[in-house]
């Protein structure tokens, strides 16, 4: 088994037996700032401090790939409604200065069985750095 990481008990995986893993991983960081208004001159800018950092990336899930793919959305979207924070590890580092809590998630649904059972879904997911203090 390939352990590629985790996002706290969500493990991303390859095996002979499971795939769950990411594709598109994508970082963004930003910057905050305050433009304080001068008559008759240019604006002064203040820079505040950073901004929350925000990955995206696509999960794809496919029962013939050992997993239950609406039993894994719905792990995820779970995360997105309660507002559980976890730690973010790819390879055996752990991204960020804290934690990530789940902003969104997007569930495509594209293949059942004739029983109305999800085969195939893609899941997009945006996590935003949290932090504590």
């Amino acid at each position: 088994m390939a352990l590629i990481g985790s996002f706290g008990d969500i493990v991303f995986e390859v095996s002979l037996n499971r795939v769950r893993t990411f594709d598109d991983f994508t970082r963004s960081a930003s910057s905050r700032w305050a433009k304080h208004d001068r008559q008759q001159q240019k604006a002064i800018s203040e820079f505040l401090g950073p901004e929350l950092d925000e990955i995206s990336f696509t999960m794809r899930f496919d029962v013939s790939h050992g997993v239950n793919p609406k039993g894994e959305m719905d792990r995820v979207l779970e995360m997105c409604r309660s507002g559980q924070a976890e730690t973010l590890i790819v390879g055996d580092t752990p991204l960020g200065m804290d934690q990530w809590i789940v902003k969104s998630c997007k569930q495509g649904w594209q293949r059942f069985d004739g029983l109305g059972r999800l085969l195939v879904g893609d899941l997009n997911v945006t996590l935003e750095e949290y932090m504590r203090r």
